[in-house]
């Protein structure tokens, strides 16, 4: 594989560590809520994230909603960006939105120009839009230049959650935006100015989910592969406080049709009996919430980008929450390590990024005791606990009652896994255990029906 570059196996060393989550009280009847000084909280309350990497400084930033912003040099430590990104909502948004919200923000590099789209909305509304602010430097502060898109409750899409993106092939640029309602669409864009090339056009489908699921798709993220040569889309299912989860399908046309693992179009998730499918399970589900036996656990991964770093590295970055029944917890941002299987479909880490490379492995690293996630589709998506596994070094696999399986190792990193007749293809890598503050081996696989399984040993 291309980033292989280890000969040996390397684990990552400790990340630093977060401060507690801030507790969070309800405020007393007519009083505001009482927030926590933003110097404490570390990464807690990031929320949208948006990953950019600057090509000028080499310096990584996230683009957050309600404008935190946060910077790093390595992707593992972080601190926070004092500043807005930009200075006050634009008088033509509030205008338009009566908000002064600004959520999921995200940014495109043009020439020497750093170009923010920006949302601007209230909850749960269609009155929308989103605008452009441009800066010649990528913390800001961003200028207002003017609305992209706006909607309103007779339109068929939402105006937020921007995600532009330029077509390597005939180099036009488009943004791909919609949140529930009529799902996710592809908007051309003017290069010059970086506004829509159609000042009245709302752009194209791409994706959508049901009625009966609440149409609830969002966070569209679209980027490409040029070792696979497909576009990659990624989005959001679900609830953001509770079964959010990760969807991705792939295309070799920017405009689609964006195919799951299992050839089902992101378009058919249309309206009941409107001639889409009602099958719950369209897009390819990489990122679920998840809870190994030794951990608390985290739940409702989503609304993320990616990087494809100078490096040839590739990584996730979404919000996510600690594991609660009952009760409110704060999201924070999770990067993850994403690979791909020899036949091009993207796998993120079970784990956190905390500096680990691809490194060569043989049976000895590899066998032992592990634990087991199916990442299975439902409705809604629960948290899924795993399972005890064990890999022999006889070449067996068991897991929980499942005895009658196999392993092995392929090339380098990648592992074949033969469980109770269903092949699964994967890569195995080192990881840092945050929650149980040690490192160990992990494994993201893709099995043959399309689900994704995610393994983490157990230290002997």
């Amino acid at each position: 594989m291309k980033e292989l570059i280890n000969p040996t196996l390397v684990y990552p060393t400790s990340p630093p560590k977060q401060p507690p989550m801030p507790e969070w009280k309800r405020p007393a009847p007519g009083q505001p809520p009482v927030r926590p000084d933003p110097s404490t909280l570390g990464l807690w309350g990031a929320h949208d994230p948006a990953l950019f990497r600057d090509p000028d400084s080499g310096e990584y930033f996230a683009y957050c909603t309600h404008q935190n912003i946060y910077r790093s040099r390595d992707l593992i430590s972080w601190t926070r960006h004092d500043g807005p990104l930009v200075e006050s909502t634009p008088a033509e948004a509030m205008a338009w939105t009566n908000s002064r919200g600004l959520w999921a923000p995200d940014i495109l590099k043009v020439g020497d120009e750093y170009r923010m789209y920006c949302s601007n909305s209230s909850f749960g509304v269609q009155l929308s839009c989103i605008y452009l602010a441009v800066s010649d430097r990528p913390e800001g502060p961003y200028r207002y230049r003017g609305i992209v898109v706006r909607t309103d409750s007779s339109s068929p899409v939402n105006a937020i959650d921007a995600n532009p993106i330029i077509d390597v092939r005939t180099g036009h640029h488009y943004m791909a935006y919609g949140s529930f309602w009529g799902g996710i669409r592809l908007l051309r864009l003017d290069p010059a100015t970086g506004l829509a090339l159609e000042s009245s056009s709302l752009g194209s489908p791409i994706a959508r989910r049901p009625r009966w699921a609440d149409r609830a798709i969002e966070g569209a993220y679209i980027r490409y592969n040029p070792d696979t040569d497909y576009y990659y889309l990624f989005a959001s299912y679900g609830s953001l406080s509770n079964d959010y989860n990760i969807r991705v399908a792939r295309s070799r046309d920017i405009a689609g049709p964006y195919l799951d693992y299992n050839g089902r179009p992101m378009l058919d998730g249309g309206e009941d009996g409107a001639g889409g499918s009602t099958d719950p399970y369209t897009g390819t589900m990489i990122a679920a919430g998840c809870a190994f036996s030794n951990a608390r656990g985290w739940m409702a991964p989503g609304h993320n980008s990616v990087l494809a770093d100078a490096d040839g590295a590739w990584y996730l970055c979404c919000h996510i929450r600690p594991y609660a029944v009952y009760g409110r917890v704060m999201s924070t941002m999770h990067i993850r390590k994403l690979v791909f299987t020899p036949d091009g479909w993207p796998l993120i880490s079970p784990e956190p990024y905390a500096g680990e490379r691809l490194s060569s492995l043989d049976d000895t690293d590899v066998c032992g005791r592990w634990e087991y996630v199916a990442l299975t589709p439902t409705d809604p998506q629960t948290v899924i606990a795993s399972a005890p596994a064990s890999l022999a070094r006889d070449g067996s696999l068991r897991v929980a009652s499942l005895t009658r399986g196999s392993w092995r190792l392929t090339a380098e990193c990648v592992i074949e896994l033969d469980l109770s007749h269903r092949r699964a293809t994967g890569i195995v890598m080192p990881a840092y255990d945050a929650e149980n503050d040690r490192p160990c081996l992990v494994c993201t696989a893709i099995d043959e029906r399309g689900v994704c399984v995610w393994m983490k040993k157990i230290a002997d």
